[in-house]
């Protein structure tokens, strides 16, 4: 056994005091709990072992990625793991927790200069640009995380395991937008058990380009690029449930005082939107969604700091 024998399996543990009366039960599955504290830790072993497996990765390459952040810790996990070289393309608009982690494990950094630090379509094509640069280059192998379909596979245990930790009684999953591959995984699974269950995606209020409102700036990392991801597959989607930046922070804050939950912010946008979708299918309704990550990733950010009260 290794490291990478210890991504997934998380726990499923179920809001007790954000949920408000009369709404379905609301679990969260702790991701916080893999090894890197993300759940894009599943996707890295499955992107980096399939490109093994057929020979696009080989002994001595490097491996290029685009990233807020988390994707880019999970690669250079693995890669550290298995021996293989990283080279990240990420921005200061992504937490500085984020970053350090990466170089920790041995990941050498490009950063892309963003607009007053928000995430913007400008910053995730300037990124993709210079990732690809990177690629052109001799032994190298580029995930490029938005086109990469092996990402999606990564995901399918994560849907057996909520199928298992909730022994088939899930009426609805509800989770954020980034690249699409989690909740496409997610959905695939869980639709193929159960074709009934309702999936919800959520994205930032400020940019709702699924519900083709026009893209915006926002700040909460990981997810709405922008533009529609290419890997999104809208027949497993029966709904998108739009966030903002404000409700997000404030869910996620609560989360860690009220349910001692320790998260990101896009873990806070999936709870709100899981209390919603749960309020309407109203009691005895079984809702689940996911803690994508580890709050100990945004300390930094404005999301806690400066949030600690001295008495008298």
């Amino acid at each position: 056994m290794d490291v990478l024998d210890a991504i997934g399996n998380t726990s499923m543990v179920r809001l007790r005091k954000v949920v408000p009366p009369g709404c379905a039960e609301v679990f969260v599955k702790l991701e916080g709990e893999n090894p890197t504290g993300s759940m894009k830790d599943r996707m890295a072993v499955a992107v980096i072992s399939r490109a093994e497996a057929d020979g696009r990765l080989k002994p001595g390459d490097t491996v290029i990625e685009y990233t807020g952040g988390s994707t880019g810790t999970s690669l250079a996990l693995v890669c550290a793991a298995k021996g293989y070289r990283i080279h990240i393309v990420t921005s200061e608009a992504f937490s500085q927790e984020k970053r350090d982690h990466m170089a920790a494990l041995g990941a050498e950094l490009t950063l892309v200069p963003s607009e007053g630090g928000l995430t913007t379509r400008k910053l995730i094509l300037d990124m993709i640009e210079v990732a690809r640069g990177l690629s052109r280059q001799p032994n190298t192998f580029w995930t490029d995380q938005l086109e990469n379909r092996d990402s999606i596979a990564g995901y399918f245990p994560l849907g057996e395991e909520i199928w298992t930790q909730t022994g088939g009684a899930v009426d609805a999953f509800v989770h954020s937008v980034g690249t699409a591959a989690s909740s496409r995984g997610v959905a695939t699974v869980l639709k193929g058990r159960k074709p009934g269950v309702r999936i919800a995606v959520v994205e930032p209020a400020e940019s709702s380009v699924l519900r083709g409102e026009p893209a915006g700036p926002h700040k909460i990392e990981g997810v709405g690029v922008g533009f529609v991801p290419p890997l999104w597959e809208p027949s497993l989607v029966d709904e998108i449930l739009p966030v903002s930046t404000a409700d997000a922070k404030e869910m996620t804050r609560r989360l860690a005082r009220e349910e001692a939950l320790f998260a990101g912010t896009s873990s806070g946008a999936n709870v709100v939107a899981a209390i919603r979708l749960g309020q309407r299918l109203g009691e005895g309704a079984t809702v689940v969604t996911l803690l994508c990550d580890s709050g100990l990733k945004y300390l930094s950010t404005d999301v806690y700091r400066g949030r600690a009260v001295i008495g008298a």
